[in-house]
């Protein structure tokens, strides 16, 4: 769980009850970027037996909110988009990486990939692109 050490993002993750919920831990923040980590639950299973897809684009998603966050204006995503490249099964721990692109104006794009480690090497889960707009609380 992220705990609330005075930087926005942090603050954003300490009252974000559903990627709490999930286990989503942020290790590391900077401006215009991310990592965090999540373990897949058995809760986080398909139908198919791998994790479902709502799960990941979620760890993606705070991520990016947590590296859009990071100058310090309120931003809210705009839009997104994913590509899954590989499944993640249960158990495996889940690593998201957030990086800026851009920012300009209002808005920012933020690259994301979730990747997980194994024996043979990391191996990328997920691709996400994010749109961010800061607004005024």
């Amino acid at each position: 769980m992220a705990t609330d050490s005075g930087d926005p993002s942090r603050r954003m993750l300490a009252a974000d009850v559903a990627s709490n919920a999930l286990g989503i831990e942020l290790l590391d923040v900077e401006p215009g970027a991310a990592t965090a980590t999540m373990t897949v639950t058995p809760t986080m299973i398909n139908g198919h037996g791998i994790a479902h897809g709502g799960y990941l684009f979620l760890l993606a998603d705070t991520v990016f909110a947590c590296a859009a966050n990071s100058h310090g204006p309120v931003a809210v995503a705009s839009g997104a988009e994913v590509s899954f490249v590989a499944p993640a099964r249960e158990g495996d721990a889940l690593v998201a990486v957030a990086a800026e692109r851009t920012r300009y104006g209002r808005n920012g794009i933020y690259d994301v990939t979730v990747h997980r480690e194994t024996p043979e090497g990391r191996v990328v889960v997920l691709e996400y692109r994010g749109r961010s707009r800061t607004v005024e609380r």
